[in-house]
């Protein structure tokens, strides 16, 4: 089934408050059906993708997510000199905070997303949980109370057994959740939950469920209007994971009973209409040995939804303005129809060797998507574009459909086979594991098998293909005594600038090798190419980095940076005993964190970073002797 057309009349303008795939996602939407669109971004994301796609695009003060994207005061302001009409608000940063989209509307604009109070309800994982059990829709087992102490963690531990996870309540897609096996773990991994949930969230109230350490991730994607009527869209398998965010995706979810696959599409409408669901969003389930679980909603659209779109051939960001602009359904549940199967691979910016998915920020030097039938590619980056250490590290989508499950395995086997992304390490090669592997094939994995099963099996690749600023300029012609010759061809190009915070496009005629301030050609700087200060040559945030010795010469004890990123913990200090294997420094790159072990048992007898420090691949944080 096909979705019609939308008339342009539904909304002048819309402001998409978000950045990278989601962003162009929702721009090429918007654009294909008349309405006028526009970005907002960060001082980094000044030249991304989303920014060069939009009518217009407005600056958001800073860079850090703080500091941009959850700034509501400043998207709000960003909609006001805009003159949008509406809003979307993507997947992350503000798509699930009631505050925000409650200020929106208060603001005469549309929120294109369920009304605050369905977020309240349906964001507050705690209050989730008892909205699916009023609803007659069974849970996993768990404590409402907001977790603080390891107390707690015990007290339920005592109950339930081990293992648990805490997770974050306003949260999802696995940022602020940590599986804790014992006790002794109980302390940091409040900690980090509540430091991630806060970085990512906003808000970093935590609480408690049973973990099963085996099931599978299903989920099914909802339909609803301000008009009583809820359909679902079928199932999606999201179970291939590695810490306890998704790298594979299909649909339909595959190996489950006809009659469990309806249950599951029945109780999903029974949850959103149970708290006044508007618009889309998804209900996700773990199953186990044919019994399925409650386990949240997130109330936005989720990054793995192309899936349902290739199955149903339904544009669900399309349905999302119809539903916000007061339109009703125009199917109901028995218009739906599934065709074929189709999987999605997340392409992100991290080196999956040996396991580890190390965030791996940097530039694209190349990127290439798979091309063919049935082959979608849903990016947020082309080439040159750089990977921010700041936010999240998907580069992209690649979704492939196929006319049942083996011609969809078959075809992304090929497709991954095809893609080219170089410059930075990409989990390319984690998603060919996955589709090759019997058990993917046979669906015997579960949401712990690529991280407890598959990658023990396998010696994974490794690299990082180096390249410099000076690789990129070695065309340029400069004289010997570091002159540009000017008596040179000028050419035409394209330099955004700002105007009062508003973004605009102006042309210049210059020589081809103009020379700049930062030492970057300008035809280089107008496809956005990073300078060294800006990739941390010199500086970092403003910490000097002469401050942190580079790996070159290291130690044997040394404990090395292996990706950039900032240090938001050092449970350590100078003097202490450790053992190899032990925690020395945490960092955050890309909203995640890291646990930096130590290979050496030994004394700490030197730490050369601080908390809130920025450091690079390479650096040197604490040596061990």
């Amino acid at each position: 089934m096909s979705s019609s057309s939308v008339s342009s009349t539904i909304f002048s303008k819309v402001l998409i408050a978000n950045r990278g795939e989601i962003a162009v996602r929702v721009i090429r939407t918007c654009q294909d059906i008349g309405i006028s669109t526009v970005a907002v971004y960060s001082e980094t994301d000044y030249d991304s993708l989303h920014v060069r796609l939009a009518d217009e695009a407005y600056a958001l003060p800073g860079v850090s997510p703080a500091q941009s994207y959850l700034n509501i005061e400043a998207v709000m302001h960003a909609i006001e000199r805009s003159g949008a009409d509406a809003i979307h608000p993507g997947y992350g940063f503000l798509s699930e905070n009631a505050d925000f989209a409650r200020a929106v509307t208060e603001n005469g604009v549309v929120f294109v997303g369920p009304p605050p109070k369905a977020i309240e309800v349906m964001g507050d994982k705690v209050s989730a949980r008892n909205a699916a059990h009023a609803a007659g829709v069974a849970s996993v087992p768990g404590d409402t109370t907001p977790i603080s102490d390891p107390a707690q963690i015990e007290a339920f531990a005592t109950t339930h057994g081990w293992p648990i996870a805490v997770k974050a309540a306003y949260g999802g897609g696995g940022r602020g959740m940590k599986v804790i096996n014992s006790l002794e773990e109980a302390g940091n991994a409040i900690d980090s939950a509540k430091r991630e949930a806060k970085a990512y969230f906003g808000r970093d109230e935590l609480y408690v469920e049973r973990y099963l350490p085996q099931p599978r991730h299903v989920e099914v994607q909802i339909l609803a209007d301000t008009y009583g009527s809820c359909i679902h869209l079928g199932t999606r398998d999201c179970s291939a994971q590695r810490r306890h965010q998704k790298l594979v995706e299909e649909a339909p979810a595959p190996a489950i009973p006809e009659d469990i696959l309806e249950a599951m599409g029945k109780s999903a409408m029974k949850v959103a209409l149970g708290c006044g669901y508007v618009n889309a969003g998804t209900v996700e389930f773990l199953y186990h040995d044919e019994s399925f679980y409650y386990l949240e909603m997130n109330t936005r659209l989720q990054v793995e939804h192309p899936v349902t779109e290739a199955v149903t051939g339904i544009d669900l960001v399309e349905q999302q303005l119809r539903v916000a602009a007061g339109e009703p359904l125009r199917f109901k549940q028995d218009d739906v129809s599934i065709s074929g199967h189709a999987i999605e691979v997340r392409v992100n910016a991290e080196d999956p060797a040996n396991g580890a998915f190390l965030p791996a920020p940097g530039r694209i030097d190349r990127l290439r998507p798979a091309q063919g039938f049935g082959i979608r590619w849903d990016g947020g980056y082309e080439s040159g574009d750089e990977v921010s250490q700041y936010y999240d590290n998907l580069i992209g989508k690649l979704v492939v459909w196929g006319s049942d499950r083996s011609n969809a395995i078959a075809r992304t086997r090929r497709a991954l086979a095809e893609m080219v992304v170089t410059g930075v390490p990409t989990t390319i090669s984690a998603g060919k594991l996955i589709v090759a592997h019997n058990d993917f094939t046979e669906v015997s994995h579960s949401t712990k098998w690529v991280e407890e099963q598959l990658y023990p099996e396998v010696s994974e690749e490794t690299g990082i293909q180096a390249r410099t600023l000076n690789d990129d300029l070695n065309d340029s012609e400069v004289a010997d005594d570091g002159e540009v010759d000017v008596a040179e061809s000028r050419s035409r190009h394209e330099i955004d600038v700002e105007v009062n915070g508003k973004r605009f496009t102006v042309v210049m005629w210059v020589p081809e090798t103009m020379w700049v301030p930062d030492g970057a050609a300008i035809d280089h700087l107008s496809r956005g190419i990073s300078t060294p200060a800006q990739r941390g040559g010199s500086k970092t945030s403003g910490i000097e980095r002469s401050g942190i010795e580079s790996s070159v010469g290291a130690t044997e004890g040394a404990v090395v940076i292996p990706m950039q990123g900032t240090v938001v913990q050092i449970p350590v200090n100078t003097g202490d005993t450790v053992e190899a294997g032990d925690t020395v420094i945490v960092l955050e790159a890309m909203k995640m964190e890291n646990n930096l072990t130590t290979k050496k048992s030994g004394t700490v007898t030197e730490i050369r970073v601080s908390i809130g420090d920025s450091v690079g691949v390479g650096d040197i944080a604490a040596i061990v002797t």
